[in-house]
């Protein structure tokens, strides 16, 4: 398996992104073109895709960072694998490929977040390490 960072727009990878998404969230509103291009040029969003050996994009994840006086924050986040390709460790080497990218954007740490019904996906974050954090998370809505 091959995980790269895309920079460029190519249908392919925007179409796969469609594919993928519903499959985290299905009543997410999925990107427009533009959108995404918008994503793909953001200096503070990293776009990352596991392919296979015959060059099949099986997941993808999005590494989010922004400075602050504290430090570099980093998020990882849509961590998402294909339905057929689950159970097989594309999910964890994508982690881990965030992780080592994360150090060396020089974060002391890295954050995500997990449904609770994503039972299988918290148990592998647990197993990798990450540390569930008893806090609140706010979200207000602007529309």
């Amino acid at each position: 398996m091959n995980i790269k960072r895309i920079t460029q727009f190519s249908e392919e990878v925007f179409e796969t992104v469609l594919k993928l998404l519903p499959q985290l969230a299905p009543d997410a509103d999925l990107p427009t073109r533009q959108y995404f291009k918008t994503i793909l040029a953001s200096g503070n969003t990293h776009f990352f895709i596991a392919e296979l050996e015959n060059k099949e994009i099986v997941g993808m994840l999005t590494v989010g960072t922004y400075y602050i006086p504290t430090g570099t924050k980093i998020w990882i986040e849509d961590v998402v694998v294909d339905e057929s390709q689950r159970g097989k460790g594309v999910g964890k080497e994508l982690i881990r490929f965030a992780i080592d990218y994360s150090k060396s954007l020089g974060a002391k740490s890295v954050a995500l977040t997990s449904r609770p019904s994503r039972v299988e996906a918290n148990e592998m974050y647990k197993k990798m390490g990450f540390v569930q954090y008893a806090t609140n998370v706010y979200k207000y809505l602007l529309t």
